[in-house]
């Protein structure tokens, strides 16, 4: 007979494993989304429209739940911080990337070694231990992703403005990761969302209407696009990210990053009748390996 104590493990176990996959779904969706959505309006622009109708969709959630705010301005002045690296500077560095001429390949590969900085720097600075297999499975993950996006690669693509845009998105959701984690352990995810979606769109929009003139080309795409990433990637797949990380270990956690390259992959195939070849279909098992190391528990 079970005992209650491993029905509850066995339960977190579960629950954790249906974020996880839920989050990658997402996080992997939210490229062609996105993609789709900046043929309609610019990156700022696009990203201006997506974080006014976040607030929107708020508004009615923080009524009728009634969450905690922060307790104090130190506590607020941490929330607004993680939200400008994970939510601003993040997707403005990505989006622009491929708005700049990267090609959709090399972006994703970058991005994709995020899991080996925040593993390095949470070894280095949060004392977190990582095991060789660990270490074993971030290279793992890193050779996969390489491997599926290969027949992306048009490095001719690479400009000095692109690759500096994509590097600060490389940084800032490293950095946005693990300072949500140290700083914001308390802070209602709800609260957080409303007021990160806030900051955020203060400093986008008056980027949006000086850079780019503020022009929208509305469409049902364009509405739809924005509809999914905000309520299924900024606040659902942004919240069982950070509830991930405050049940779990950092690496362990954003390895999950390695497999959402593959999920672009294969919905680009579904989608688009872009057939992946023999190497991705390789990658992706690589990958896998590679996330199933990191992921897994350590033997005591």
């Amino acid at each position: 007979m079970t005992s209650p104590a491993a029905s509850s493990i066995q339960a977190d176990a579960r629950f954790d494993t249906m974020l996880a996959w839920f989050f990658v779904l997402v996080w992997g969706s939210g490229y062609l989304a996105s993609k789709t959505g900046m043929h309609y309006a610019a990156p700022f622009t696009f990203l201006s429209l997506r974080y006014a109708f976040g607030v929107l969709c708020l508004i009615p959630l923080l009524i009728i739940t009634r969450p905690a705010w922060p307790a104090d301005r130190r506590e607020l002045f941490h929330v607004c911080v993680a939200g400008l690296l994970m939510h601003a500077i993040y997707l403005s560095g990505s989006h622009y990337a491929q708005y700049l001429g990267m090609s959709a390949g090399v972006t994703a590969l970058i991005l994709a070694t995020q899991p080996l900085f925040t593993a390095a720097f949470a070894h280095r600075v949060m004392r977190e231990h990582l095991g060789w297999r660990q270490w074993l499975g971030v290279a793992l993950g890193l050779a996969g992703v390489m491997l599926v996006v290969w027949h992306k690669f048009n490095l001719r693509a690479v400009t000095v403005s692109s690759l500096f845009a994509v590097i600060l998105s490389l940084g800032s959701i490293t950095v946005g990761t693990l300072y949500q984690r140290s700083f914001c352990k308390t802070a209602d995810l709800r609260s957080s969302s409303f007021i990160q979606f806030v900051v955020s769109l203060l400093v986008l929009a008056p980027l949006a209407w000086r850079v780019e003139g503020f022009v929208v080309h509305w469409s049902w795409q364009l509405v739809v696009s924005i509809v999914f990433l905000v309520i299924f990637a900024s606040i659902l797949g942004v919240n069982a990210l950070h509830t991930l990380m405050r049940r779990g270990h950092a690496a362990k956690v954003t390895s999950l990053l390695f497999l959402t390259p593959i999920i672009a992959v294969f919905l680009e195939w579904i989608m688009f009748d872009v057939v992946p070849g023999w190497l991705s279909v390789i990658g992706i098992a690589v990958t896998c390996a590679g996330v199933a190391l990191v992921s897994a528990q350590r033997r005591k």
